[in-house]
């Protein structure tokens, strides 16, 4: 009995967790705060980790028309981008846990206040969480997701991609856990691999409020990665979830031994010049 009714609760505070997250506007100075620098090889939030950008017209710019049609169902609209989505059948994703075989799910899910996506032949529509999600705001950013989707990116609308282990909530997660998993796989994560990097949680340390993480591709090694943990990952986990207090990064033994010869080939390297 303890178990579900653990179960409720933490499912509750994921309702509200991404409530948080669509009511929130932060200012542009909020969002700028989230730098990046010139040696930054991975832009977590290009002003948008927060809330995206909306376009200004870029239906026009691309050439590019969607249609969009009343449901129903107030809070579902529907998109007909004029393009094959599926081409045939149908593909339902009732939330973002379901949305790792589908790259443009994945991304529509990526905006706040989404809350589920189905995929038809040739339009795609889109839930909402709520009424007090207006779609006066989701409407641009879904524009702009279908755009980038169909007229610049060359990725499939479905694939055999398992997710990615470390987010996939667990029966056993605390409510904290599974609210920082969210978060990662949805808002942090995707940004990372635009800039071809990845972010893997690797645990919680409640004593001291400390989310692990490990960073991979574009984000290991980088000069700037203390900014991306500080300056992004660690502000926005603190921002919605009061529990975490710091970000520390990880390594794996494999990683450790990496630098450790890498710092030798470099003083090896910097004894010959000087003999030189």
């Amino acid at each position: 009995m303890k178990s579900v009714s653990n179960f409720v609760r933490r499912n509750q505070r994921l309702i509200n967790l991404q409530r948080s997250v669509t009511a929130v506007q932060p200012s542009a100075k909020t969002t700028n705060t989230i730098i990046r620098n010139q040696t930054t090889c991975v832009n977590i939030m290009r002003q948008n980790l927060l809330t995206s950008h909306v376009p200004n017209f870029k239906l026009i710019k691309r050439d590019m028309f969607i249609q969009t049609f009343d449901t129903p169902n107030p809070n579902c609209l529907k998109f007909v981008p004029g393009v094959d989505v599926l081409g045939s059948g149908t593909a339902d994703f009732p939330d973002w846990s379901h949305s790792h075989k589908s790259p443009l799910a994945k991304r529509l899910f990526g905006i706040g206040g989404v809350k589920a996506v189905f995929l038809g032949p040739n339009f795609l529509t889109v839930t909402r969480q709520d009424e007090e999600t207006q779609w006066k705001v989701l409407k641009p950013e879904i524009y702009e997701v279908i755009m980038d989707f169909f007229t610049v990116g060359n990725m499939p609308v479905l694939t055999d991609e398992s997710p990615s282990s470390d987010t996939v909530i667990d029966e056993d997660d605390d409510e904290v856990v599974a609210m920082i998993k969210e978060l990662i796989d949805t808002r942090i994560r995707p940004t990372v691999m635009e800039d071809g990097g990845d972010i893997i949680f690797k645990g919680f340390v409640e004593e001291g409020g400390i989310v692990q993480l490990k960073l991979q591709g574009s984000c290991s090694n980088c000069p700037s990665s203390s900014v991306t943990l500080k300056s992004g990952i660690e502000n926005m986990l603190k921002f919605y979830i009061p529990e975490v207090q710091t970000v520390e990064e990880v390594k794996d033994e494999m990683d450790a031994v990496s630098d450790q010869q890498f710092q030798k080939l470099e003083n090896m390297i910097r004894t010959k010049d000087q003999k030189e």
